[in-house]
């Protein structure tokens, strides 16, 4: 198996975790939030490579989508735990919400392969605006750390995770329709002998 430049930088990412972790925990909110920003950059530059120069493959189709939800998961814990002086805090209920709507997806994709052999899951349009909205919420709290005299940007922090809890809600009850529904039309047309 060869390891192309894109997964190298899904890698790096996954790599530049448990430093994010460390300087958050630290209160170095500044460092953290510039180390997010070269995380989200690796992300951009990993996709561009790949389809610019061809290198896609089987191993960057799992890697990449690992090291985003890895990266923005931890973030998620991390930034919730209140003992921590980072600015705005992200409410536990809240990352409990995005953690239980990933794995909700995980299971709910994981029987339909299972019981039904479906193995396309495109992510919705509804799913992408929700994964955009927690990136620009991590940001958001980690500048609200850097900024701390300035009241706004803790407001707008705030806001941006309420948008996230019912976005998160929202696309995760959106994935159990269109799932549950499709599983029902692939069982009927079985049935039928379509």
């Amino acid at each position: 198996m060869t390891f192309t430049i894109p997964n190298l930088l899904s890698l790096l990412r996954m790599g530049l975790i448990p430093l994010f972790v460390i300087l958050v925990m630290n209160g170095s909110s500044g460092k953290a939030l510039l180390l997010f920003i070269v995380a989200g950059v690796t992300d951009a530059l990993d996709g561009f490579i790949a389809r610019f120069w061809k290198q896609q493959s089987l191993l960057g189709a799992y890697l990449d989508p690992i090291a985003d939800k890895l990266l923005l998961t931890t973030a998620y814990v991390v930034l919730s735990i209140p003992s921590l002086n980072h600015g705005t805090q992200i409410p536990p209920w809240i990352t409990i919400l995005v953690i239980a709507r990933d794995v909700l997806i995980v299971s709910v994709a994981l029987v339909l392969y299972l019981a039904a052999n479906i193995r396309k899951f495109p992510p919705s349009v509804l799913s992408k605006i929700n994964t955009i909205l927690q990136v620009v919420a991590v940001v958001l709290v980690l500048v609200s750390g850097v900024f701390r005299d300035l009241r706004w940007i803790e407001l707008v922090a705030d806001t941006s995770l309420y948008l996230v809890a019912g976005l998160t809600v929202a696309s995760g009850l959106y994935y159990i329709f269109l799932y549950s529904h499709k599983k029902v039309r692939e069982e009927l047309r079985g049935a039928s002998g379509e």
